[in-house]
């Protein structure tokens, strides 16, 4: 095979959640992504979408892009998803990374979701393109 891209287009809604962890589950497994590796991308991709729904529009609801690609070419395998909105613009990485030393009392509050993708995915990257927030996040597995 070679390289495959689906896209799913979504209102940014928790109702569409299903929708769109369901969307990746059906790709990942006709490249024999192992579980283990399903449950980090689906969770890190919850933890993004949820952002977007919850930050994003504000009271409105706007779209929400979601991108799939899959790169099979060689005996390692990659996915990269992107998930792309055009709500407020906000960079979830540049916030600095919660101090997990501290008990949840004397943590921030807010943080843990974007720290736990970044220590989940072997790359996540923002960029503001054209007005559209683009938060990009890497996985490879091997067979």
């Amino acid at each position: 095979m070679a390289i495959s891209e689906k896209n799913l287009v979504v209102d940014a809604t928790m109702e569409n959640l299903d929708t769109v962890i369901g969307f990746v589950e059906d790709e990942l497994a006709l490249f024999d992504c192992p579980m283990k590796t399903t449950m980090l991308i689906t969770v890190s991709l919850e933890e993004v979408y949820v952002n977007v729904v919850n930050y994003a529009y504000g009271d409105a609801v706007g779209k929400c892009e979601i991108t799939l690609a899959i790169d099979d070419t060689s005996e390692e395998k990659k996915v990269v998803i992107t998930v792309k909105d055009s709500g407020k613009p906000f960079d979830p990485l540049a916030k600095e990374d919660p101090d997990i030393t501290l008990s949840a009392d004397d943590r921030q509050i807010g943080g843990l979701g974007i720290f736990m993708v970044k220590k989940s995915m072997d790359e996540v990257s923002y960029k503001n393109i054209s007005g559209y927030n683009t938060l990009t996040i890497v996985k490879s597995w091997k067979i």
